[in-house]
């Protein structure tokens, strides 16, 4: 399927702390407006619980509210839905099959899925959740799309753009879900504009606003960047809602003149 204009929806919004149901109904009524006016509705970082090592306890499986919401929201939207969830998978201690795991569900009811890899280390995510290894490629709409959570955005080799011959660019958009205090929001805006620049593509980051239940506060700065690292679209701190369309050929010619890619060094991922 030859790639459109796709239109994304960054939906940043205050969290509620340990409160899934009253989070569903919450970015619920935030995404309602857009149906039928956008392609992908784009979440926070563990949207129905805020970044919490104590939500583990709360963790729902594949087959829990959560999952079966985001598929109700997907149809009604006609769009895919990405965010993130404390996830559990089988039986075992909580550190070996809780993950925090990234969700895309598109309106035929498809769940695809891709857990953290990088755990926060300095709130201890790392001792409560598991982590991840396979980084995700979706195709929607003609689009690949790399989606990462949050702490991902520092590790720049895990989200290198790598360019083979025979299938081309591994994506065309890669976008951070995430909670990301308001104390490191220079890295969050710097980080964004690195990725985009280096990897020649389009970047998007959602964050979250507010106060969480740890009392840490997050400033928003939700973006959009283009392939050049200039912003399409730049969130404040408060709850909002942007939809930016991306333009295909845009990325295409410029991939072309600016043929960096063929000069990028080979190397597997462990």
């Amino acid at each position: 399927m030859a790639a459109q204009t796709l239109r994304v929806s960054l939906v940043q919004g205050a969290t509620r702390w340990h409160a899934p149901a009253g989070n569903r109904d919450y970015y619920g009524s935030l995404i309602a407006p857009l149906a039928g006016q956008t392609d992908l509705v784009v979440l926070p970082e563990t949207f129905t619980s805020g970044f919490s090592n104590e939500a583990i306890h709360n963790a729902e499986d594949m087959d829990g509210p959560t999952v079966a919401w985001l598929r109700e929201q997907a149809r009604a939207l006609d769009a895919a839905i990405t965010g993130s969830v404390q996830l559990r998978v089988g039986e075992g201690t909580a550190s070996d099959n809780v993950f925090n795991r990234l969700l895309f569900v598109t309106p035929d009811g498809e769940v695809r899925h891709y857990d953290k890899r990088h755990l926060f280390r300095y709130a201890d995510e790392h001792k409560r959740y598991a982590a991840g290894h396979d980084k995700l490629i979706v195709e929607w709409k003609g689009w690949r799309i790399c989606p990462l959570v949050c702490y991902d955005l520092r590790f720049p080799v895990f989200a290198r753009n790598r360019h083979a011959a025979e299938r081309g660019f591994d994506y065309d958009l890669v976008l951070f879900v995430a909670n990301w205090p308001a104390a490191r929001a220079y890295a969050w805006r710097t980080l964004l504009r690195a990725r985009a620049i280096e990897n020649l593509s389009y970047c998007i980051g959602v964050n979250r606003v507010g106060t969480d239940g740890n009392q840490l506060p997050y400033a928003g700065d939700s973006a959009v960047l283009d392939f050049l690292g200039q912003t399409m679209a730049g969130l404040g701190a408060q709850e909002q809602v942007v939809t930016v369309a991306l333009d295909p050929a845009a990325l295409a010619a410029f991939r072309e003149k600016f043929p960096a890619w063929m000069d990028a060094d080979t190397f597997e991922l462990l």
